[in-house]
């Protein structure tokens, strides 16, 4: 043990080879650009899909090593120090149809467009926890499953959590590769309700690349200086004092796309604490704002058409 009660490397060593080595799914790595940080906020740092906690995981497994030795969460790598991640495989969630009584739209024999309730996450993420809108398609649409794959049957595009509105799912495999062919070559119209802060002009166009936040990783933005290119259009429908609702249309389909592309303008949703919501609906905003705020108790977006 060292001084501070944490095991030593050579402990930490001897552990490691003690447990049967987990099958690995993917194997990734980088360079310490400078020295000093923290190896778990570094690697962190540096996959946005992996939580500190999850590194702190890997590390504790022994699936991270700095310059092919073991190390600890707490370490500092050198400057020029190669890091290198390993991710298990996960076994995939068991989906279990579960009865939501999702609210069908339209409904033939190719296809079902559901109206998504706010709060639900589409299909699983990679730990598989809590109950997603596939498992209630797998209750209410017949022989859904494995079409398109055991995670996301039929799920053509997707929503983000928090929205609720149009979610296309196709019910062949034919239907389902045609419409992501639809999607992916921007043929299909996607309308939105935004309900937003501030002032937005009558109509606009936002066009600009789009990537990662520079600095918080779970957020996207329209200030960086490489990326793809995003657009969305808009248009008032209706203005209130310190408020707009907004008809949207996206003519890309980026993560995120209009929750950061209004944020960027000054405009976030009403209730995305993500994109700076949160400071306009605090205790010195407007009483009206407030009351919007609370009565509406989800993020400001839904997928119209």
């Amino acid at each position: 043990m060292t001084p501070r009660g944490r095991p030593s490397r050579k402990q930490r060593e001897r552990d490691r080879q003690k447990r049967p080595p987990p099958a690995i799914a993917e194997e990734r790595s980088f360079e310490a650009a400078r020295g000093g940080e923290r190896l778990d906020k570094l690697a962190a740092s540096q996959f946005p899909d992996l939580s500190r906690a999850r590194v702190q995981q890997l590390i504790a497994a022994g699936l991270v090593d700095v310059d092919g030795r073991p190390a600890a969460a707490a370490d500092r790598p050198r400057a020029g120090a190669v890091v290198r991640v390993r991710l298990p495989e996960i076994a995939p969630p068991r989906l279990d149809p579960v009865r939501l009584d999702l609210p069908v739209l339209y409904d033939d024999e190719h296809l079902v467009v559901i109206d998504k309730p706010a709060g639900l996450a589409v299909h699983p993420g990679a730990g598989g926890e809590g109950t997603t809108i596939v498992h209630g398609l797998l209750h209410q649409v017949r022989d859904l499953r494995g079409v398109g794959g055991e995670l996301r049957p039929g799920i053509v595009h997707r929503l983000d959590k928090d929205t609720s509105g149009c979610l296309v799912v196709a019910k062949t495999e034919p239907v389902l590769r045609a419409l992501q062919a639809a999607f992916k070559a921007r043929d299909v119209e996607k309308r939105y309700r935004a309900l937003v802060h501030g002032s937005p002009p009558d109509r606009g166009e936002l066009d600009t690349l789009y990537g990662r936040h520079p600095v918080d990783r779970k957020r996207f933005s329209s200030r960086v200086r490489a990326g793809k290119r995003a657009v969305t259009r808009f248009s008032i429908l209706a203005r209130a004092q310190g408020a707009a609702f907004l008809d949207v249309e996206l003519l890309t389909g980026r993560t995120h796309q209009i929750r950061a592309h209004l944020a960027d303008r000054g405009w976030p949703l009403f209730c995305d604490a993500l994109y700076g919501a949160t400071r306009r609906e605090g205790p010195a905003a407007p009483p009206a704002i407030r009351r919007a705020a609370a009565a509406l108790g989800r993020q400001g977006l839904h997928a119209a058409r």
